[in-house]
């Protein structure tokens, strides 16, 4: 049940009812944009964001009518420093929950190692394309991607770089229980860069929980600015958020 919607900019939010109505109505939008671009071209570049925000929405989409084999699937985001502890990562996260569940036309990751080699490869690899679709979400702290307000950055000429994370973005990684203490959490991460982000034809953000609720209301009313990075999908022709009755309720 969509509770209510508003619209700040270009940016649609609609509050819906609970979790699961949430991750329905986002799939079934996202699905529909999918088979509406497999109408004229022969692929799709989608990139996916890896959080316990996301088990509703993917859930759902794996539910739906997706010409899986057409999909080219693209990792957003991965910390540095967990080569040896793989099931903390967002590659992990992102296999075991969608990628081994369907016959995807490929899987790209960002990768782990030399980050510098890191960047290089994974900059080399989208640059040649664009990206159709981004399915993400937004953190505490209203981070787009691992884009935290202390390196967000609207102009970047990056199209992947690595951060620092700040404290409350790692904080959030206890708070959605990926990890047990803060100590646990890396210190660093490489993630795609606002432009980059932005530069999707299509963005579906999917944000639950009553801890996201300030972050949502920032995104929606505050200055765009990098204080905010979420703010830069006000800018953007074709996003559209969608909240639970908890992070909506500012709005």
């Amino acid at each position: 049940m969509l509770l209510k919607e508003r619209k700040r900019d270009n940016l649609v939010c609609r509050v819906y009812e609970n979790r699961d109505e949430m991750g329905k109505a986002a799939a079934k939008d996202a699905a529909e944009k999918i088979r509406e671009l497999l109408k004229t071209q022969d692929e799709i570049n989608m990139v996916f964001a890896a959080a316990p925000s996301q088990n509703d929405v993917l859930k759902h989409l794996l539910e739906e009518d997706v010409e899986w084999n057409k999909i080219n699937a693209f990792h957003m985001d991965e910390y540095i420093g967990l080569e040896d502890k793989f099931e903390k990562t967002f590659a992990y996260y992102l296999k075991t929950t969608i990628f081994d569940k369907v016959n995807l036309k490929s899987v790209n990751y960002v990768g782990s190692g030399d980050v510098e080699t890191v960047c290089k490869n994974y900059t080399e690899l989208l640059s040649s394309r664009k990206i159709d679709i981004v399915l993400c979400g937004i953190g505490e702290n209203a981070h787009l991607a691992f884009n935290d307000p202390p390196v967000a950055d609207f102009n970047d000429k990056a199209i992947i770089k690595a951060v620092k994370l700040d404290e409350i973005c790692r904080n959030q990684q206890v708070n959605d229980k990926t990890f047990d203490t803060l100590d646990e959490v890396p210190q660093y991460a490489v993630t795609l860069t606002i432009p980059t982000m932005v530069s999707a034809k299509y963005m579906f953000c999917v944000v639950p929980t009553d801890k996201k609720a300030k972050a949502v209301f920032q995104t929606m009313y505050f200055d765009i600015s990098e204080k905010v990075p979420a703010t830069a999908m006000r800018n953007h022709p074709n996003a559209i958020m969608y909240a639970d009755k908890e992070s909506g309720a500012l709005i």
